[in-house]
């Protein structure tokens, strides 16, 4: 069973409004599944998620087709195209990374819209483009799931293989350890597949190598039976929450932490919400448009208002277990990241932080917070924790030597200078608390980390850099990741 979509998008917006396409020119006509807005004489610039990299680029391509010599074709052309004239390509989903790592600088960005899936024995066959939406729509009459996925359904599934996301199912490494082959489209045309066992090198890399390495059309991974589960919800002082979480998430099928955000008891309480299989009837794996809209209003009202915080952990740690029941696994899944990302204020912006660090070093983590983020400008609106085992695939891994407890953080910050400049000095701030403890930070988000700092997290980047510009060595795969931290190793 295959399942096709092809959507018309025009103006280049995609994802739900993760990314904005401003151009002066002309929209040509869509041909063969490919739409390109190409400026005349005008610009044409790309932002991403944070609203905050709008960036000049030389044309912006949309592609719908299904993996095939006509995708491969039209892929080819811009490649060609871009190494003659000395532009970089970037290809991208919903762009909803933060810091221009998926817009390449005056390039040819190429923005993959599709929704071609294959299910088939505990495994799935899926366009590169495809939004993780998509696959649960195609996964779920066959009783299937997602292994691991991005928390939100909002993303292109080689997307998450290239920022090395990670989901909240235990106990699992990040997505990239659910994938068996990708097929790569190399810079010198060639089309590969990649794996574990075969051009492990190339996988490697492009396993959280955000589009640097190639062009990736197609995937195979791994799928779990569809199953229904329930919640418990288990509050406890943060202190306890590390070895609660450790001695939890091998028992459940799902987990996930969340701590107290009002500034009267920053960090002081945490709650433990973990799904366990129940016997019953397996609903749709459809989202909640009501819970959805609830769960948001509540988010945005936390903004400025320590009361509604306050209310907030209260409403989530009791009223969560009274109306709580059992959901379908990929249910709880498709969620739109617009949920808690859903924002319209023009002065404001949501940034993500995301940190990694071993289970018995996460309460130093947890003063380090104490002491760092109230002390800056910043509004912590939530913190979720994960977990996640041992990743050493990835060239640029955030868990290399051992398990790790993800904490990532959501903000919101005034679009000004100064908390602008506030923002990148409590990033750095965390990172050197983090990089203390021997853990890491994620690199999609604001490129407020330091050239060191990244050096530091992340000791095989000059093995990474070295490998692509063998594979690339007219380094036509550029970003803003690349051109600030690694053009230079």
């Amino acid at each position: 069973m295959a399942i096709t979509r092809r959507a018309i998008l025009l103006g280049g917006g995609v994802a739900a409004g993760a990314l904005a396409t401003r151009h002066v020119g002309t929209q040509l006509p869509i041909l063969d599944g490919v739409s390109v807005i190409a400026p005349e004489g005008g610009t044409a610039t790309l932002n991403d998620a944070s609203r905050l990299s709008e960036t000049p680029i030389h044309r912006h391509i949309i592609m719908r087709d299904d993996p095939s010599e006509t995708l491969l074709s039209a892929l080819r052309a811009e490649l060609t195209e871009a190494a003659a004239e000395g532009r970089p390509v970037n290809l991208s989903a919903a762009r909803h990374s933060m810091g221009g790592q998926s817009i390449p600088r005056d390039g040819h960005a190429i923005t993959f819209e599709s929704a071609w899936v294959e299910p088939g024995d505990g495994i799935y066959r899926t366009h590169a483009g495809t939004r993780w939406r998509d696959v649960i729509a195609a996964l779920d009459p066959v009783n299937l799931s997602p292994k691991v996925m991005q928390t939100n359904s909002d993303f292109g599934v080689a997307a998450t293989f290239s920022v090395n996301a990670h989901g909240w199912a235990t106990a699992f490494g990040p997505m990239g350890s659910t994938v068996r082959e990708i097929k790569i489209l190399l810079a010198d045309g060639t089309h590969v597949t990649a794996s574990p066992n075969e051009n492990a090198d190339i996988f490697s890399a492009a396993m959280g190598g955000y589009g640097l390495i190639g062009l990736i059309t197609e995937l195979e991974v791994e799928a779990v039976p569809a199953s229904l589960i329930e919640p418990s919800f288990e509050e406890m002082p943060a202190e306890d929450f590390s070895s609660v979480f450790q001695s939890t998430v091998g028992e459940v099928s799902m987990a996930y932490g969340r701590l107290n955000v009002d500034r009267a008891a920053f960090f002081e309480d945490a709650l433990l919400i973990s799904y366990r299989p129940v016997e019953g009837e397996l609903p749709p794996a459809s989202v909640s448009g009501f819970r959805a809209a609830i769960t948001r209003n509540i988010f945005r009202a936390q903004v400025g208002n320590e009361w509604v915080k306050r209310r907030r952990w209260g409403l989530e740690t009791q009223l969560g277990r009274l109306i709580a029941g059992p959901v379908s696994r990929s249910g709880i899944m498709n969620e739109s990241v617009l949920t808690l990302l859903g924002q319209s204020d023009p002065h404001r912006t949501d940034i993500l932080h995301e940190y990694f660090v071993a289970p018995d070093k996460f309460n130093d983590f947890l003063i380090a917070c104490r002491e760092i983020i109230p002390n800056s400008y910043q509004e912590l609106l939530n913190i979720t924790m994960r977990w996640i085992e041992q990743d050493s695939t990835s060239m640029l891994s955030f868990a290399p030597d051992g398990p790790r407890i993800a904490s990532v953080m959501s903000f919101s910050q005034e679009m000004t200078a100064r908390a602008e400049a506030d923002m990148a000095s409590m990033t750095r701030n965390l990172i050197d608390a983090v990089h203390d403890l021997g853990g890491n930070y994620y690199l999609p988000y604001r490129p407020h980390a330091s050239v060191a700092q990244f050096s530091e997290g992340y000791a095989r980047a000059s093995e990474f850099a070295a490998l692509k510009r063998e594979l690339d060595p007219g380094l036509v795969f550029r970003n803003a990741l690349w051109d600030r931290y690694l053009a230079e190793l």
